[in-house]
């Protein structure tokens, strides 16, 4: 069962595409983050979503708000999934344990072996303020980034 709206995110430590690691909690007080699980790099749905999402960066950092994607892709893929697509946002790998971090947030598919489609956008004290999940197969939309981004408020931010 995905985390619900108003609970605290659990925090975690992943490495990036170049291996540095990345707390969410690093990130508490300062901004509030929209963490977007996708299932694998290099897929074809994925690499238009978070295309989709680095042409249109400014909807985040307008809004100061901290871009971070997740997938069990190895930090190796994802730092050649970054370089190959141009995207300058952090990809964490949640690679060991195996998903470890998707399961956390209630969004990891044991029968695939990733995670779903789903984005979580966590104000500064680290609550889930929003989130979004697709169906399997079934992108997410730039509208619905928009539409939660709504939810961090100015007082959140």
């Amino acid at each position: 069962m995905p985390l619900a709206i108003d609970t605290q995110a659990p925090d975690f430590e992943l490495p990036n595409q170049f291996g540095e690691h990345i707390r969410l909690s690093d990130y508490r007080g300062r901004k509030p983050v929209a963490l977007v699980f996708y299932p694998l790099a290099f897929s074809s749905k994925c690499t238009s979503e978070l295309c989709e999402l680095r042409d249109n960066i400014a909807l985040f950092s307008d809004s100061s708000v901290a871009l971070i994607g997740i997938s069990v892709d190895s930090k190796a893929t994802q730092r050649a999934f970054a370089e190959q697509e141009g995207y300058d946002f952090p990809l964490l790998a949640d690679f060991w344990p195996h998903g470890a971090v998707a399961r956390e947030y209630g969004v990891f598919l044991e029968e695939k072996g990733f995670a779903n489609r789903a984005s979580f956008l966590i104000d500064t004290d680290g609550i889930i303020r929003a989130r979004f999940i697709t169906d399997p197969g079934e992108a997410r939309t730039l509208t619905a980034y928009r539409e939660a981004l709504t939810e961090l408020t100015p007082a959140a931010l």
